[in-house]
């Protein structure tokens, strides 16, 4: 690709502005105050979340659990509606800016745990064994659970080789659904079992979920939620990825022996007096980003059938379905939710799999009239401080300029130097929410 003209540079870069808007407001739009506004109300001691009423003067006790990436602007928003009276204790992937009364704050380790998470694990597990049937426990979950909240089944994994697991897992290629189904069995928290420790209390779990709609047991790995994958699919998905070898001996040995504890099922007693309810999800995201992208005259469709897949074949099917799109419409606007899929063989640089997904998407679309912006709505995306990127026709052209080798970048899973450089990254910081990743495709 040559010099771009003046009139070409010009409508690249107000094409990129205009998905950048798109994602912003699918990301405002995706705020824990306003799903707080909407879904959870305190009137006169009542709490209402959702369609359930609470008499908070009716429970002996009432105790907050908070975890997540969204950890602590849920319990701000909460503390707004119900501001004396409760106790509690969140775990969040960040140190919090403020803390609530009454509240114990823990900053757990992500993508990998660490110390802090060991140590809420165990104080959590400490605090709600002295709940009674006439208390009631909060909890609200959102994603970055599996990680900032931990304690091991078994005694022998110690944290070292927690971090090893998780971050065999992580680089395993494998679907969240499936990683989680594995560390919901080598955890006392997950899978339902922090539920089994709070019973017989009465349990309410309030969600924002970073996971697929039918798949809300993979939320943080479930830790309030009856389990529906089984010590046989995590064989089967240690196999099938080749992991078992790779993991540290203590976590090796419940495999090679067959020897993971069944985790509980909906049939157990712990959840015959509890409710869950999602306020914010992927969707959420998706609703806003297309009446965003309508407003400003595009012709929206969507299509999520590519949730979970490797990035390069998610990136190669969205970019033909696009493409074929352009031929009915002059301006259109294809949104994907979700996420993708990027295995690491050995080192990796700064990045993560929005940005993969983006510089893969730049090679295929160069010269091309089209526009792709891939991020998380959590605000991080890997090991970078982005939470993803955006790219056009011209950003190869652009990367060379500045003596970035586009394909070296995308084969050492490096992408963020580079957009960094040419101001294509998109940086938000921490969102305080996380309702999984939103790709968005403009093509004119």
């Amino acid at each position: 690709m040559g010099e771009l003209s003046p009139t070409d540079a010009r409508t690249s870069t107000e094409i990129r502005s205009t998905a950048r808007a798109i994602f912003l407001h699918a990301l405002a739009e995706s705020g824990i105050s306003r799903a707080f506004e909407a879904n959870i109300e305190n009137n006169r001691g009542v709490l209402r979340i959702c369609e359930d009423l609470y008499d908070l003067s009716a429970y002996s006790h009432v105790f907050v659990i908070s975890i997540g990436k969204a950890a602590h602007t849920m319990v701000n928003a909460l503390v707004r509606e119900v501001p004396t009276g409760l106790v509690g204790i969140a775990v969040g992937s960040t140190e919090a800016t403020a803390q609530a009364p009454g509240f114990r704050y823990f900053c757990g380790g992500h993508p990998l745990p660490n110390a802090e998470s060991l140590h809420a694990g165990d104080s959590i597990l400490r605090a709600i064994a002295a709940a009674k049937e006439n208390s009631l426990v909060i909890f609200m979950v959102s994603g970055g659970g599996s990680a900032v909240l931990e304690k091991p089944i078994d005694e022998q994994i110690t944290l070292d080789d927690l971090i090893a697991t998780y971050r065999e897992l992580v680089n395993s290629g494998a679907p969240i659904a499936q990683i989680n189904a594995i560390r919901k069995h080598l955890s006392a928290i997950k899978g339902g079992r922090l539920a089994q420790a709070a019973a017989p209390a009465r349990q309410v779990s309030i969600l924002v979920s970073d996971v697929p709609d039918n798949a809300l047991d993979s939320l943080a790995s479930g830790p309030t939620m009856a389990d529906s994958s089984t010590v046989e699919a995590c064989y089967r998905i240690a196999n099938d990825y080749g992991i078992t070898e790779k993991f540290p001996a203590s976590v090796q040995s419940l495999f090679r022996q067959h020897a993971l504890e069944e985790t509980p099922k909906a049939t157990d007693p712990a959840f015959a007096n509890s409710r869950w309810w999602t306020i914010l999800s992927n969707a959420t995201a998706r609703k806003a980003a297309a009446e965003h992208a309508a407003s400003a005259g595009f012709t929206v469709e969507e299509d999520n059938s590519c949730d979970d897949w490797d990035y390069a074949r998610a990136a190669d099917y969205l970019l033909d379905r696009v493409r074929k799109l352009r031929q009915g419409a002059s301006r259109v606007c294809l949104l994907s939710g979700g996420e993708v899929t990027v295995k690491i063989d050995g080192p990796c640089g700064a990045g993560g799999r929005n940005q993969q997904f983006a510089l893969y998407c730049a090679d295929k679309i160069k010269n091309d009239n089209i526009c792709v912006l891939s991020a998380g709505t959590d605000g991080i995306d890997g090991v970078s401080p982005a939470a993803g990127a955006v790219v056009d026709g011209s950003t190869l052209h652009r990367a060379r300029e500045q003596r970035f080798d586009p394909a070296a970048s995308l084969k050492a899973f490096d992408a963020y130097p580079l957009f960094r450089e040419i101001g294509d990254a998109i940086e938000t910081g921490a969102t305080g929410t996380n309702v999984r990743d939103l790709r968005i495709l403009l093509a004119w």
